[in-house]
């Protein structure tokens, strides 16, 4: 069976671009004839829906949609198209709606197979929205006898859990039905190191059942979540026959019974991957929501400097304008290395002294303050007066204001709500302080385009006279070593300590992680790039009393 692979980019509701990508793909490979085309989970209406799905008029153009792929089909009668949808159960119990896989040939629904196994766990809510499928079945096509699954359906070894969720196997199922060819069509988001997660799992199934394995993934971005495709063809061994790129759009046309050849399974190297990652979510967020341009706060330090050196790869340097906003703390050396940024990079360059601006919030509110010496208050007006200047660029301009934080920052809440936390998009607020430096060498891996001053200078907020962000927190290197045992594998004060870390520095971590919720909670979308990102896939409560 000739069978055309179709990794592509799909907008979430965005139903007639999405027809015109199937069409495309259909237009395309019209001359080699597949017999099947195969696109992601979901791709009609690009995944996650989330609530849009509660919508009875959504549902509504899902169908339409639907009912447009079955009547382009005619147009090509000797090519069946596997493509994943939202499919009402017509049962009067349940949520309604299934997470469907159809198999359209002719004109007509010729098969459907149902998700079965719903995840709920970090950024996954699927049994708020679908019902399980009740049961899984093989269809002979075109001289195959295709086993069809969808995303979550595969992973069902035992070896990726701490406690296996599932206790059925929608796989080894289809395999003992007589499945000749497994088909998994996915929207599976992307993570530092996921890519070699799900090789070894779809070679396994492979492997196992001794059958050949066509995995379709969705790429693009929507939102929080980056999809990297990385696609692949296994032969019935689980070596690889065809993979696909990562964070690009590809649609190749392979052969069931092609053996594996020249390729080979080689993951990206980890902060490659997180930089092409971070770009793509960066400009489809732009794209899908329409803004075009950036407005950037550049201090002279490493956050923003990375910030702006990743929406310049992403966008254009046409596209982003920095802005250096010097305060009466702000170093001249700081202010050097934002204009040297900027001039490295080609960008527009503005800068706006807020000195008067901040001595005017001092006078207005000195009466009020009862001669009370200066303290955090006085900080957070300069961090305020920047946000509010950023936000007139972007109001003025329709440029979309980035934030620079990091996880690190974004974890003990060493961020300033309405001030540097303002803005449509944080773009590695994923990414912890440790990380941002080898981001930032891998920026420079060919030229020095962040200067080696915001690399190797001592990292400051410059709010006060003379301060360090070590005035306040433990070392980066401590900090981001206890926020991945507490944050990401939620382990207890005591489980970290018995690790080797001081006590007073995990309870003091521990603690302002758990008082910092609130701010996360007005956070700007950030991109996800770790196994546990802040965002949908980590809910915590605010008003809450509890201790690790």
């Amino acid at each position: 069976m000739k069978i055309t692979m179709a990794q592509l980019n799909p907008t979430i509701g965005g139903f007639a671009g999405n027809l015109a990508k199937i069409e495309q793909t259909l237009q395309a490979t019209a001359g080699s004839a597949p017999d099947l085309v195969v696109f992601p989970e979901l791709f009609l209406t690009g995944y996650p829906p989330r609530d849009l799905l509660e919508r009875n008029w959504f549902v509504k153009q899902t169908q339409d949609a639907i009912d447009k792929v079955c009547e382009n089909s005619k147009a090509y009668p000797e090519t069946g198209i596997l493509i994943g949808a939202p499919l009402l159960t017509g049962l009067s119990v349940g949520k309604g709606l299934y997470n469907a896989a159809l198999l359209i040939y002719r004109g007509e629904v010729l098969f459907q197979q149902s998700k079965s196994l719903l995840p709920t766990y970090d950024v996954f809510d699927e049994s708020r929205y679908f019902d399980p499928a009740s049961s899984v079945s093989i269809v002979p096509f075109r001289g195959e006898v295709l086993g069809i699954s969808i995303c979550e359906d595969a992973w069902t070894d035992a070896e990726l859990w701490l406690r296996l969720p599932y206790s059925f196997d929608p796989i080894a199922s289809l395999a003992r039905q007589g499945a000749t060819l497994l088909i998994n069509i996915s929207a599976s988001p992307f993570w530092a190191g996921k890519e070699a997660i799900r090789y070894r799992l779809i070679s396994g199934h492979a492997r196992r059942h001794g059958l050949p394995f066509v995995f379709v993934n969705q790429v693009g971005a929507n939102d929080e979540l980056i999809f990297d495709g990385c696609s692949l063809f296994l032969d019935r061994n689980g070596n690889a026959a065809q993979v696909f790129p990562a964070f690009a759009e590809d649609v190749r046309t392979v052969d069931s019974a092609q053996p594996a050849g020249d390729s080979t399974f080689v993951p990206q190297p980890k902060i490659e991957s997180i930089f092409e990652a971070l770009l793509l979510g960066m400009r489809d967020y732009l794209r899908k929501t329409g803004f075009r341009q950036v407005v950037i706060g550049l201090s002279g330090g490493i956050d923003s400097a990375l910030t702006c050196a990743l929406a310049v790869a992403a966008l254009g340097k046409d596209n982003v304008l920095g802005v250096a906003m010097p305060s009466p703390y702000s170093s001249e050396g700081s202010v050097a290395d934002a204009r040297q940024l900027a001039a490295n990079l080609g960008i527009r360059f503005e800068t706006v002294r807020i000195g008067e601006i901040f001595q005017a919030y001092l006078n207005t509110l000195e009466p009020h303050f009862e001669d009370r010496p200066p303290d955090i208050t006085e900080e957070n007006m300069q961090a305020r007066i920047r946000g509010n200047t950023l936000m007139a660029f972007s109001n003025k301009f329709g440029y979309l204001v980035l934030t620079t934080g990091n996880k690190s920052e974004l974890a003990v809440g060493y961020c300033t709500l309405y001030g540097d936390m303002s803005g449509g998009l944080a773009v590695i607020a994923d990414v912890p302080k440790t990380m941002v430096y080898q981001l930032a060498r891998y920026v420079n891996r060919h030229d020095e385009i962040i200067p080696e001053a915001s690399l190797t200078k001592p990292p400051s907020a410059e709010l006060r006279p003379n301060q360090t962000d070590q005035d306040t927190l433990p070392p980066y290197e401590v900090l981001d070593a206890i926020l991945q045992l507490y944050v990401d594998e939620g382990q207890s004060v005591q489980e970290i300590v018995d690790r080797g870390f001081e006590r007073q520095t995990v309870a003091w971590v521990a603690r302002t992680v758990d008082r910092s919720e609130y701010k996360r909670w007005q956070a700007a979308p950030g991109l996800k790039v770790t196994s546990k990102a802040f965002g949908t896939g980590r809910r915590l409560p605010i008003a809450a009393r509890y201790s690790a």
